[in-house]
């Protein structure tokens, strides 16, 4: 019987988000563990500055600026990725947005670009790297979603990326069972409160400290408390498990 690993020697992977927080750390998670990582954002300077700390590690990486929304931009930033390191296997879906507003005051142009980016950019990007992966043989897909997907989040008024996260989860079991027959594992990962960006926006920054209290840990998340487990889902040591949402919250949901 063959050896197990959580290594991906000579693997190819695309990270959305790859810029900033969960994507940032995600893509040198997988860096370290022996993947050369495809580095996808719209901040060009953020995905620069994540490709140099791949290649100051020893590790090979490509930035490429692509907007998630964008089908045709995702498709040439999954051709230039195997161009440059070969074919692509592994994908972590990171690229999100935030924002709050009152549910009965939410503006429509609000509510829509939450979906367009954090469940539409999600499916698009997934599409556009399962068709990689259907020509390369098989592969794995991790697309983060949110304790959000389960819970209704007191305090916060997020309507819009509560519903988006939740459809980010359904969509993974859809996708599982379709791509399993090309040999594609498809599973999303929920982080709970964690310290990115998107947590210091006004509204949620300042609970910060409330939430960890409310957390049986203790504790919020950093961003490299997530990537090892979007680690092990890309893994063959995961290579039993798809469609499935892995709660990595601290345990907050349980209260």
């Amino acid at each position: 019987m063959n050896s197990i690993t959580f290594g991906f020697d000579g693997r190819v992977a695309l990270v959305t988000g790859a810029g900033s927080g969960i994507g940032r750390a995600i893509a040198l998670e997988l860096a370290r563990s022996g993947a050369a990582v495809g580095c996808v954002d719209l901040a060009a300077g953020e995905i620069g500055a994540t490709s140099s700390m791949i290649a100051a590690g020893g590790g090979r990486a490509l930035a490429v600026v692509a907007d998630v929304t964008d089908p045709g931009q995702l498709d040439q930033a999954v051709a230039s990725i195997e161009r440059e390191l070969g074919p692509l296997t592994l994908a972590a879906n990171a690229a999100g947005i935030a924002n709050a507003a009152p549910a009965e005051d939410m503006p429509h142009a609000q509510w829509q670009k939450v979906i367009d980016v954090d469940l539409t950019g999600v499916f698009l990007s997934s599409q556009a790297e399962a068709r990689a992966m259907i020509r390369n043989g098989g592969g794995a897909i991790v697309n983060i979603a949110s304790m959000s997907a389960t819970i209704a989040n007191r305090g916060l008024h997020q309507a819009h990326y509560n519903a988006a996260k939740a459809g980010v989860v359904q969509l993974g079991r859809s996708l599982a069972w379709e791509w399993a027959p090309h040999g594609i594992r498809v599973n999303s990962l929920s982080p709970g409160y964690t310290y990115t960006p998107l947590t210091e926006r006004p509204e949620q920054a300042s609970a910060m400290a409330g939430y960890a209290a409310d957390t049986p840990l203790g504790r919020n998340a950093q961003p490299e408390d997530i990537a090892p487990p979007v680690a092990f889902l890309l893994s063959e040591a995961a290579g039993y498990i798809t469609g499935v949402d892995l709660l990595v919250d601290g345990g907050h949901v349980i209260w």
